[in-house]
């Protein structure tokens, strides 16, 4: 017994198929935000790719690795050391609300 095939047969493309569009939320693909009056570049990060712990500023909480989180700097910035990583959530709610806790002198930064 032959392996069920899973694609049409004959191996072209149907020709009525539409163009495949390129999805702005999937992982890794750079997107430009305005906020605060400035432009932020903002990328999306996957568990798979999160390899490190970071602080949200957001909520000032870790985000541990392996999970999906949003890395965002402002467009026209210095370079790595600009660059924050966020949950998505507290991205999306960036505008509502601010970190009530500050940490002290002597707490970890990551």
């Amino acid at each position: 017994m032959s392996p069920r095939r899973n694609r049409p047969k004959g191996g072209a493309e149907r020709r009525d198929a539409a163009p495949r569009e390129v999805n702005p939320e999937r992982y890794g693909l750079e997107r430009t935000e305005s906020w605060q009056g400035e432009d932020w570049a903002v990328r999306l990060v996957g568990g798979g790719s999160a390899g490190k712990h970071y602080r949200c500023p957001g909520c000032d909480q870790e985000i541990p690795p392996g999970v999906p989180h949003v890395v965002a700097w402002p467009q026209y910035g210095q370079g790595v050391e600009d660059r924050r990583h966020w949950h998505r959530a507290c991205w999306n709610a960036r505008d509502r609300r601010s970190a009530r806790l500050q940490r002290s002198r002597n707490a970890p930064r990551y």
